[in-house]
């Protein structure tokens, strides 16, 4: 949120507690204890704000015109805007529309017992960009969730910065997550963060921190998508005037920069790794998606599942996140820059994990002792991922920085600066203007 706009701000914390979910009499989200737990936290914590903040709470209500007066009431403070919402999301069967379903709301009675969803958005929309967050932790019940496939989102205000999680219905048992009444892994993992970290994160860091560890089940909507974020993932530390975005096509052509008599590998064997040193992870969540708190092997699962801007996204806040309260040349930033470089290999943008890899190199060698064999395998990176282009202007431009990396390599084998150079002279050669050297 922008905090620090002109004039007397005064700030506003809107927390709504929906209706429950159920699925064979068993409480799925429970929104009154989220509600109730994010209430204890203090608004300027929630607001990442000191300015004077009214907050509202309202659980059970009943009444979808009471709700609308606490929407528009909030839209019309001055300064920064939280608004939350946890319960089930319903729908009109015949108007084909989002509810959010209240206590007391009926299948049958949908239209006149729910909050219409374009209420949030209608009160929200002449707000400044910049002031607004709306935080969700939400279930779709049967009716809802097809219409939420159908749009692929959860649409609220542009100028909204919206986080969150929408669960499909039904899901198992094991991913209730707060099924027996208690706080839910995402809101609870938010109220942790706050709680724990001696650097309040960002939003968007503590939504990657949330939904990392929250336990999700699978097929869980995760707000906002990477459509929406229209997301790049960012430049390499330290080399912020390098960022760039190719569109490049693969061809068949692919050197092998690997020596015939069985030098450095090809591809070094670096998966995405879990550092021993990381910030302080809030165990919770399913084993099988986030391990004692880590966010690695839901990251990981995101990309393997090809939904790789989402894990790109929760990589890079985590890569901010730990560079604020560890450093820019830490170890735990650089093997977040490195998980980075891997996700982008994986998604087939290899000439972001070239640059990615190449970064990391940089920063490894700066550091004391800096050229043993975590620089070596991040160059080794960068050479793989150069092999894999195959558009000339990319090869060309990534391979003049990759050679002078590799030059300031003590410990590499000449042969990979060699054929690095062999293959950069060929490229060169075909047409293409040398762009200039620094």
């Amino acid at each position: 949120m922008d905090l620090n706009g002109p004039g007397p701000q005064r700030g506003h914390v809107l927390l709504i507690a929906g209706d429950v979910a159920v699925r064979r009499r068993a409480v799925q989200l429970a929104p009154s204890a989220n509600l109730a737990a994010l209430a204890m936290v203090p608004a300027s914590v929630l607001l990442g704000s000191e300015v004077p903040t009214d907050t509202v709470c309202l659980d059970g209500t009943r009444d979808p015109n009471t709700v609308l007066a606490r929407l528009r009431s909030a839209a019309a403070a001055p300064g920064p805007l939280l608004v939350y919402l946890s319960g089930r999301l319903t729908a009109d069967r015949r108007g084909r529309r989002l509810y959010f379903a209240l206590a007391g709301t009926t299948a049958s009675a949908v239209r006149y017992t729910a909050v219409p969803w374009e209420w949030l958005g209608g009160e929200l929309r002449r707000r400044p960009a910049g002031l607004t967050t709306v935080l969700l932790d939400l279930a779709a019940d049967r009716d809802a969730w097809p219409l939420l496939q159908e749009y692929g989102s959860l649409p609220v205000s542009p100028g909204a910065q919206v986080y969150g999680v929408v669960r499909p219905p039904g899901f198992a048992a094991g991913f209730a997550a707060g099924g027996d009444g208690s706080v839910s892994g995402y809101t609870r993992q938010w109220i942790d963060q706050l709680r724990r970290s001696p650097v309040r994160p960002s939003d968007v860091q503590l939504h990657a921190l949330a939904a990392g560890a929250a336990g999700l089940p699978p097929g869980a909507l995760v707000l906002p998508t990477a459509r929406e974020l229209g997301m790049h993932t960012g430049p390499v530390p330290q080399q912020q005037h390098q960022q760039h975005d190719h569109h490049h096509h693969q061809q068949p052509q692919q050197e092998s920069l690997r020596p015939a008599d069985g030098g450095p590998q090809e591809h070094p064997a670096r998966p995405v790794p879990r550092p021993d040193a990381a910030p302080d992870a809030v165990p919770g969540g399913d084993p099988a998606v986030a391990s004692d708190g880590d966010p690695r092997p839901y990251i990981h699962a995101l990309a393997s599942s090809g939904r790789h801007g989402e894990a790109a996204l929760l990589a890079r806040a985590w890569e901010e996140y730990v560079r604020g309260v560890y450093g820019d040349s830490s170890a735990q930033a650089m093997e977040w820059a490195e998980i980075r470089a891997d996700l982008a290999r994986m998604a087939g943008d290899f000439v972001l994990a070239a640059r990615l890899w190449m970064g990391a190199c940089r920063v490894r060698l700066a550091r004391p002792g800096g050229d043993g064999p975590e620089a070596l395998a991040a160059a080794a990176g960068a050479v793989y991922c150069w092999t894999r282009l195959g558009e000339r202007e990319a090869v060309v431009e990534v391979g003049v920085e990759l050679v002078a990396v590799l030059r300031a390599l003590p410990g590499l084998d000449p042969r990979y600066l060699e054929l690095a150079r062999a293959r950069l002279s060929a490229w060169e050669e075909s047409g293409l203007p040398r762009p200039a050297r620094t």
